[in-house]
């Protein structure tokens, strides 16, 4: 029915479909805490970031429902579609993962997806 390179070729596939496979697992596991690097003010646009503190400030913007947190004096950008139904409380400790972006000449973070952004107990 099949040749031996359609088989090999097949093999191959399957193959690379597995170790696919496997590696998004283990990064999904390990997370994005080893490939980001604690926020500076020489960090970079575009760099994949993390911080963590209290915050000082949580502010709903009127166009859109969009949250601006201060934390240790650095914005951090939380989109309402990441936001969603969440309140945001002055003196909650949390750790946010986002990245680095100037917005009016002054670096923030952004944040992208829910889960980057955790509260400490």
């Amino acid at each position: 029915m099949f040749g031996h390179q359609e088989r090999v070729a097949i093999l191959l596939l399957i193959g690379v479909a597995l170790a696919v496979i496997a590696a998004h697992i283990v990064l999904v596991q390990i997370g994005k805490t080893p490939f980001a690097s604690a926020y500076t003010d020489q960090s970079a646009d575009g760099t994949l970031v993390c911080i963590s503190g209290t915050i000082d400030q949580a502010t709903v913007l009127k166009n859109g429902g969009h949250v601006l947190l201060t934390v240790k004096n650095i914005t951090v950008f939380i989109p309402a579609t990441v936001a969603g139904d969440r309140s945001f409380v002055k003196g909650t400790n949390v750790t946010v993962f986002g990245t680095v972006q100037t917005y009016q000449g002054k670096k923030e973070i952004m944040v992208s997806v829910a889960e980057d952004l955790r509260t400490i107990p």
